[in-house]
């Protein structure tokens, strides 16, 4: 019986995180080639050190800093556009929109409705959903393309792992789990820097 519950409260929240609008009328966009390496010049250096070379990134709050290893080798594209618009600025005083006691954080929408954000092409990969993975939100009517700004943290492991393979799977928590398990509804995204503590 608790399974049952588990499985339909699952279903429920992935279908509820899925935040990226729906618009018959929105044209396909052309998958871009996936790149290799990205440099971004307008980020300070980081100061964890990094044996994988997968960047790091630090998602300021009013709370602190939440630290992402980003899976560069394995969503090389995703990341390259996040990097992208944390350097222009783009996510500095979003919200995070939308919470889910137990299951996600979403933010990175610049409507803060959860109807904003384009599309990029899906790079689903077999990592494993768990507590602090990142992720992108998408319809729940299309795997093959995903919202190109909003993305969402995992706040356990029990509500998250069933997005494994069905969501685009970019990076994980690695510093400042308290300060992610501390984010309410509506608190800022400072900003998104590699200028980590």
């Amino acid at each position: 019986m608790k399974k049952i519950i588990y499985l339909t409260l699952s279903i429920a929240l992935l279908s509820a995180c899925s935040l990226f609008p729906t618009k018959t009328s929105t044209p396909t966009p052309t998958p871009t080639t996936p790149v290799t390496s990205v440099t971004i010049t307008n980020i300070p250096a980081q100061k964890i050190t990094n044996t994988d070379h997968n960047p790091i990134v630090a998602i300021k709050t009013k709370n602190g800093q939440i630290v992402l290893r980003l899976y560069q080798d394995k969503a090389p594209n995703t990341v390259k556009i996040f990097l992208t618009k944390a350097a222009s600025g783009f996510y500095n005083n979003l919200t995070f929109h939308r919470v889910i006691a137990g299951f996600m954080a979403q933010g990175g929408d610049p409507t803060g409705t959860g109807t904003g954000g384009g599309r990029e092409k899906s790079e689903l990969n077999s990592i494993p959903f768990k507590r602090g993975s990142i992720g992108l939100a998408r319809t729940p009517d299309t795997k093959e393309y995903s919202n190109d700004s909003q993305f969402f943290i995992c706040f356990t492991t029990e509500q998250c792992q069933q997005l494994t393979g069905d969501y685009v799977n970019f990076g994980e928590v690695i510093s400042g789990f308290d300060v992610l398990d501390a984010i309410q509804q509506g608190d800022k995204i400072i900003e998104i820097t590699q200028n980590t503590k």
